[in-house]
């Protein structure tokens, strides 16, 4: 079988190792993962509830424009259901847009250490990427707009960025929708927008007015804790979000996901401890961190990107040595690991491995 030249060569997405893997591989009794960005503690108790209510109905086809939950989400937003789609996780929302829009021979634009399914998807499309370096993790937006030609089509901006957990400031962000043409569509990846306290991030929903040639990405994964039911969303002009919607396969939300959604939704102190308890975290490891001596990325999300100083790999197997998982392999950070925030416990134990991890690697120097 003869695939697709394009895609011969397209790395295949590298998940966080999972907890019963390695406990298998390594003879482990307790693991602590805090690689995937996951929400510590889990999804609110009555999300739980209205999961085990739609159990029942799983002989059912989902509603396969999910039109109670968008209506609902609309509201919350202020914004009309027909600039709401709904997708298996953002990520399908990704391989959507790239598929309503980039053909061989158009261009894109992203970041060169931001989320990889915005390459992968360009590629499989055959669009041309062009990556433009972060400048101290963050975004250079100045940048990126000086990569625009003719035949750009799409920039993607991942705000806060992942695996940097950097923002862009929304002075920042005005001025660059203002020059960005209005033939060339801007992703705004927001999927740890719920994470963030700093008040100079922007409120981008209001900004849809202004400029028809943004999209939002938002997701029910991270702070509302169900990465399990892949559910993300777009938010974008009706015009925009029914050619995406063109393009999109029946039936790709589940029930279960839309119910669950939909309670999440109308949890939001369950939102608000989380936000709360994570940046008690951040607060924690940082702190350890400059004990440590080590610099990091401030972050607006519920990880932190921290140079250990070492290569990142031989951390990240000595880190899973002593059964903790984290993310290295960043090849514009070698020396660099990701670390989710997790539980108080889970950050504590992270920190003692990291101490020990780093007294081994610099003994054997």
């Amino acid at each position: 079988m003869k695939p697709k030249s394009r895609i011969v060569n397209i790395p295949v997405y590298q998940p966080g190792k999972p907890i019963e893997e390695v406990k298998r591989e390594l003879g482990l009794t307790e693991v602590t993962k805090l690689a995937s960005n996951e929400n510590p503690y889990g999804s609110a108790p009555s999300v739980q509830q209205a999961i085990a209510a739609e159990l029942t109905q799983l002989h059912l086809y989902p509603d396969g424009g999910a039109v109670e939950l968008t209506s609902e989400l609309a509201a919350s937003l202020g914004v009309t259901s027909e600039q709401i789609i709904f997708g298996c996780g953002s990520d399908e929302i990704i391989a959507l847009i790239t598929r309503a829009f980039l053909e061989p021979g158009d261009e894109t634009i992203m970041a060169d250490q931001t989320f990889s399914v915005y390459k992968s998807n360009a590629d499989i499309e055959g669009a041309a990427v062009h990556e433009v370096p972060l400048k101290n993790g963050v975004h250079d937006l100045p940048g990126m707009l000086a990569q625009i030609n003719d035949h750009t089509k799409i920039v993607w901006v991942c705000n806060p960025n992942n695996p940097t957990g950097t923002i862009v400031d929304e002075a920042e962000l005005v001025q660059f929708m203002d020059q960005v043409p209005s033939h060339v569509l801007v992703v705004l990846d927001e999927a740890y927008y719920e994470y963030v306290v700093d008040g100079a991030y922007p409120q981008s929903v209001p900004m849809l007015s202004k400029y028809p040639n943004l999209v939002i990405l938002r997701t029910f994964s991270k702070i509302y804790g169900l990465a399990a039911l892949r559910i993300g969303y777009g938010i974008g002009g009706a015009d925009v979000i029914k050619l995406i919607n063109q393009v999109r396969e029946p039936f790709n939300t589940s029930r279960v996901g839309q119910a669950a959604a939909r309670q999440a939704l109308r949890d939001q102190d369950f939102v608000k401890e989380c936000r709360t308890k994570n940046r008690e975290g951040i607060d924690y490891l940082t702190g350890h961190f400059e004990r440590l001596g080590l610099s990091y990325f401030p972050s607006q999300t519920n990880f932190i990107m921290v140079d250990t100083g070492h290569p990142a790999m031989e951390v990240f197997q000595s880190m899973l040595s002593r059964g903790v998982i984290i993310r290295a392999g960043h090849h514009k950070y070698p020396t660099y690991i990701r670390v989710t925030v997790g539980t108080a416990r889970e950050n504590e134990i992270f920190i003692r491995a990291l101490e020990e991890t780093l007294q081994e690697r610099t003994a054997a120097v």
